[in-house]
C-alpha cells in the first residue's frame, strides 16, 4: 500500500499536458527561444530537485494519510468481517507487508518476497526491489545519508502472535515482533544462513498455553486455519517455544507441516522465506467456520487430521496389547490345557459382549467440580446396560491414549471444565453429556456445547439444581449465590472462578440424570444397529 501511494505521488509531481503546452510555448521561434532557454532549464531543475527533496515528507503524509483512512475504516465495520479472515491481505505484491487488523481476536501480518528473520532484535524483514529509475538514483546521490537511511524502512508494524488481543492483560505477557519493509539495495549483500522454499507461519506457544482447552482454542485449530491450504509445504516458526509443548503436540503438527518447527528466540541463524505469515486466523469458540476456508473445510475435517495424528501410536498401542495377551496366553498353557480352554472361551464372551454394548466414558474430576457420587453414576450406567470407563486426565496424560477412549466411545460424560474440550476427539454422531453447575451455563454452551453441535454431535447440557451443588451446604438457600447465579458471575471474572469453579462440587440426582442416560443409552444402540460392525479400538 505505501509503495503504491510513493508512485502515486511521484506520478502526480510529472509534467502534465498543460505543462507541455507551456514549454512548446518557450521554445517556439522568437525572443524567448533566443534569450531564455539557460534560465528555463535551470528554473525546470530547481523545481524538480525541490519535489525530490521534499519527497520524503510527501509520502510520510501519504502514508498516515493511509493508516488513518484505514484506521476509520475499520471503525465504521468497512475494513473486514470480525473474525480476522478478510480478504485485506490476501493479495500483496512482492516486497510488501500487509496488516489485517479488523478482528478483535487477532492481528494477523503478511510479508511477500525477500522475508528474512533477525531473532536477536525480534525482528522480521521484507525486502523490496529498489526502484531504478535514473530520476531516483539523483536523488539517492544527493539526499543526506542519515535521511537515505531513514527513508529504508518503507513500513514498520508491531505484532504479538496470539490469538486473544482483546485480553490486555495475558497480551501483556507475549513477545511482541518487530516487522519492516525495507527498500532492498543492490549492492549491499543481506546474509542468509538456512534459505527454505515454503512460507513461514509465526506464532506464540505463550500466554494460557498449559490448559488443554486454551492449548487447542488459541493455537491449535487457529493454526489449521491458518496454514492447512499450504498442504504441509510450510514451516512454523514459534515464539516462546516449549519442549514439551512440541511432544505432547508433535503429531498433529506433523500433519500441518512436514518440517520441523523453528524456536525463534533460541535460534539466532537467519531464516530465508519467500513469504510469511505472522499471526493465527482464528473464527470462534473450538470451531472452524468452512464458509471462510478454502475447499469448505470444517471442524470434521480438523477431527479427521486428528485422527490421522494419532492412530500410528493407537495402532502401536494395540500391537503391545496383543503381545502382552500372547504372552499370558503362553504362560496359561504352561500351567492348565483345562484353564487356557476356560480362559478363552470367557475372553470370547467378554468380546462378543463389549461389542453389544455402547461405551460410555466418564471424564473425573479431582478436586473442584467432582462428581461426589461418581462410583454410583458408573454402576446406575453399567445397569442400564453401558460398558463404562472412567479416565481422569491431566497435563502428562498422553493425548493418543485420550483420543483411542474417545474415539471408540459412544457416550462422553463429564462436569465442564477444560477437560470437556475433548469432545473433539469424538466420532460424529456421539452423545455429549455436559454436567453444568452453579454460575456455568454461558461458558458450558459457549465454549463446548455449541462447537461440539458444530461438530454433529448429539449435545445434552445438564444443568444441575441447587440441591445438587456443594455450595447449597455453604449459603442460605435465598443467597444471591445459590438463586441468581448471574448476578454474580457479571461482577467479573474472578467471582465466577473463586465462587463457583474453584469453590463446587456436584453431587448428582442419580434419578433425574437417569433420563439423560437412558435415553443416550436408547440412542447409541440405535446407531450400533445401523453400522455393520461395532468395532472398539
Amino acid at each position: 500500500m505505501v509503495h503504491y501511494h510513493r508512485y502515486h505521488h511521484w506520478r502526480k509531481g510529472e509534467p502534465d499536458e498543460e505543462s507541455q503546452t507551456l514549454l512548446m510555448d518557450w521554445v517556439s521561434p522568437g525572443y524567448y527561444k533566443k534569450t531564455r532557454p539557460k534560465l528555463f532549464s535551470l528554473l525546470l531543475l530547481s523545481f524538480l530537485s525541490l519535489c525530490f527533496v521534499l519527497a520524503p515528507h510527501l509520502f510520510g503524509w501519504s502514508s498516515t494519510f493511509s493508516l488513518l483512512y484505514s484506521s476509520q475504516r475499520e471503525n465504521e465495520g468497512l475494513a473486514a468481517d470480525t473474525d480476522g479472515n478478510s480478504s485485506l491481505c490476501s493479495s500483496i505484491s512482492t516486497g510488501t507487508l500487509c496488516c489485517d487488523r479488523s478482528s478483535i481476536r487477532s492481528d494477523v501480518c503478511v510479508m511477500k518476497g525477500d522475508v528474512r528473520t533477525h531473532s536477536a532484535s525480534s525482528s522480521v524483514f521484507v525486502y523490496g526491489s529498489r526502484d531504478q529509475n535514473s530520476f531516483t538514483d539523483f536523488v539517492s546521490s544527493v539526499v543526506e545519508e542519515e535521511k537515505e537511511a531513514d527513508n529504508e524502512v518503507l513500513q514498520h508494524e508491531k505484532v504479538k502472535p496470539y490469538t486473544r488481543k482483546w485480553e490486555t492483560s495475558v497480551m501483556d505477557t507475549i513477545d511482541e515482533l518487530d516487522l519492516m519493509a525495507r527498500k532492498d539495495n543492490p549492492e549491499k549483500h543481506h546474509h542468509c544462513d538456512v534459505h527454505h522454499d515454503v512460507p513461514a507461519v509465526f506464532f506464540s506457544t505463550g500466554g494460557y498455553t498449559g490448559n488443554v482447552y486454551h492449548e487447542f482454542n488459541d493455537g491449535l485449530l487457529p493454526l489449521y486455519i491458518t496454514s492447512q491450504h499450504f498442504n504441509k509445504k510450510v514451516v512454523f516458526v514459534i515464539l516462546e517455544y516449549h519442549n514439551w509443548w512440541f511432544m505432547k503436540y508433535g503429531d498433529i503438527l506433523s500433519q500441518l507441516s512436514e518440517y520441523p518447527p523453528i524456536d525463534f528466540s533460541r535460534d539466532l541463524k537467519t531464516h530465508c522465506f519467500p513469504e510469511a505469515i505472522v499471526g493465527l486466523r482464528i473464527h470462534n469458540e473450538l470451531s472452524v467456520d468452512s464458509s471462510l476456508m478454502e475447499g469448505n473445510k470444517s471442524m470434521v475435517d480438523f477431527r479427521n487430521l486428528l485422527d490421522r495424528a494419532y492412530w500410528p501410536r493407537i495402532s502401536g498401542l494395540i500391537r503391545d496389547e496383543e503381545r502382552e495377551a500372547q504372552n499370558e496366553q503362553k504362560d496359561s498353557f504352561s500351567v492348565s490345557p483345562e484353564s487356557e480352554t476356560l480362559s478363552k472361551t470367557t475372553r470370547e464372551k467378554i468380546v462378543d459382549d463389549q461389542l453389544d454394548k455402547p461405551k460410555m466414558v466418564i471424564l473425573s474430576r479431582n478436586g473442584s467440580r467432582a462428581v461426589t457420587n461418581e462410583k454410583l453414576l458408573v454402576k446406575m450406567a453399567e445397569e442400564i446396560g453401558f460398558k463404562v470407563q472412567v479416565l481422569s486426565p491431566d497435563r502428562t496424560t498422553e493425548l493418543a491414549k485420550i483420543y483411542r477412549a474417545l474415539n471408540s466411545s459412544d457416550v462422553m460424560v463429564g462436569v465442564h471444565g477444560a477437560a470437556m474440550t475433548h469432545f473433539m476427539f469424538m466420532k460424529p454422531g456421539c452423545v455429549f453429556i455436559q454436567i453444568i453447575p452453579l454460575g456455568t451455563v454461558w461458558a458450558a454452551e459457549t465454549y463446548y456445547g455449541e462447537p461440539a453441535r458444530k461438530l454433529g454431535l448429539k449435545y445434552i447440557g445438564y444443568q444441575i439444581h441447587i440441591r445438587e451443588s456443594s455450595l447449597y451446604e455453604k449459603y442460605d438457600k435465598d443467597d444471591p449465590v445459590l438463586r441468581d447465579p448471574a448476578s454474580l458471575t457479571r461482577k467479573g471474572w474472578q467471582y465466577t472462578k473463586s465462587i463457583y469453579l474453584d469453590g463446587q462440587n456436584v453431587r448428582l440426582d442419580l434419578g433425574r440424570f437417569r433420563k439423560h442416560l437412558d435415553s443416550a443409552y436408547r440412542y447409541s444402540v440405535s446407531r450400533m444397529k445401523k453400522r455393520p460392525h461395532h468395532q472398539s479400538h
